[in-house]
């Protein structure tokens, strides 16, 4: 049996004095799509910057195993964002955070560039190699738009992309890095519900045809519970449930947190 993709232990993250994850464990498995939710100011977000390398967490360890088995194991805790990233994992954010003046094209090619072999010699004398290489990347990049659905819009202006699809392209700027686990930050956030079908669709696709795991922070329960496979629940930086969607449906402990009173109250 293969070891979780992502393995959290007593992940702690402390402010001063706040306390915003609080000894929080969480195992990610291979093809899982996962998701985590809890109420606003839960831990959610920062859970999600511990683990990319934006804060440094106080305490815990975070492990990755790539392939799913040992062979592959490593400690990310403290590693730079870039570096990461170039370990397999990518994510978006809550607000979207593309380049509005580049194309489309250009933005997903720029996710390309934390995964290049050419640098700053390369990038200067340009020479047969780095050009390669940059084709390379403008035809990954197209057929990342592709796969997305965003290919009708290679030569627009970010900027001018309907909300949705400028939520997708954020996401294909994130397959540009090759990522083994996609960390998905309230991608329905905003969203029609057009938009957001549209997004579950994407979101069983990216799992099943490109083999990419995924762990989603949403808010959208309708969505959560067609899509997970597992779900996590925090509430105060503390893990309060886990399980399927039917046993978190179920759970009186998450039903309190989300309502701030008991179930037969």
């Amino acid at each position: 049996m293969n070891k979780p993709i992502l393995e959290v232990k007593n992940l702690t993250m402390d402010f001063g004095g706040l306390r915003a994850i609080n000894s929080l464990d969480l195992n990610i498995n291979q093809g899982e799509i996962a998701a985590l939710i809890g109420p606003n100011g839960a831990g959610k977000t920062t859970f999600f910057n511990c683990i990319t390398g934006i804060y440094t967490p106080t305490q815990g360890d975070v492990f990755i195993r790539p392939n799913g088995n040992d062979a592959t194991k490593k400690r990310i805790n403290g590693l730079k964002p870039n570096l990461v990233t170039r370990k397999g994992l990518a994510r978006t954010f809550q607000n979207i955070r593309l380049f509005a003046s580049m194309t489309v094209l250009e933005n997903v090619m720029i996710g390309c560039y934390p995964v290049t072999k050419a640098g700053i010699l390369g990038a200067i004398f340009r020479g047969p190699a780095t050009r390669a290489e940059e084709q390379s990347i403008v035809d990954k990049s197209y057929g990342i738009l592709k796969k997305i659905g965003l290919e009708t819009y290679v030569d627009e202006l970010a900027l001018n992309l309907p909300y949705g699809a400028q939520r997708r392209l954020e996401i294909a700027r994130a397959m540009a890095t090759d990522p083994f686990l996609l960390l998905l930050d309230e991608p329905a956030a905003g969203m029609n519900p057009k938009e957001t079908q549209a997004l579950n669709e994407l979101i069983l696709k990216l799992r099943d045809e490109e083999q990419i795991s995924i762990l989603l922070i949403e808010h959208d329960m309708k969505l959560v519970m067609t899509l997970s496979d597992n779900i996590f629940v925090v509430d105060y930086g503390k893990k309060i449930g886990e399980g399927t969607p039917e046993r978190i449906l179920n759970n009186p402990v998450v039903i309190k947190a989300y309502l701030g009173e008991d179930i037969d109250a």
